[in-house]
């Protein structure tokens, strides 16, 4: 299983556009992907779980991957996420 952590920083939190790119990209893969706070885990290739979370700027969030291709899916994420204004946390 491998975890990435991000921070959000659009203004606008993750909305409904990065969100459903989001899922789409995680959809690709045939590993489990989950994503969410330490409260609430959700599925990230649901659209519907994803956008309940409602994170907001400056919100922490936590994504896992575990499956046969959970690296390539992990890499694939990280670079999307860095693209659209969220930043590792370390």
């Amino acid at each position: 299983m491998l975890e990435i952590k991000y921070k959000i920083d659009d203004e606008m939190g993750l909305h409904a556009r990065p969100a459903g790119q989001l899922v789409k990209l995680a959809a690709k893969f045939k590993s489990d992907v989950q994503l969410g706070t330490p409260a609430k885990m959700v599925n990230a290739k649901r659209i519907i779980g994803v956008m309940a979370l409602t994170l907001k700027q400056g919100n922490e969030m936590t994504m896992t991957f575990n499956g046969e291709d959970e690296a390539e899916a992990a890499e694939a994420v990280k670079a999307f996420l860095e693209e659209n204004q969220f930043s590792p946390i370390t």
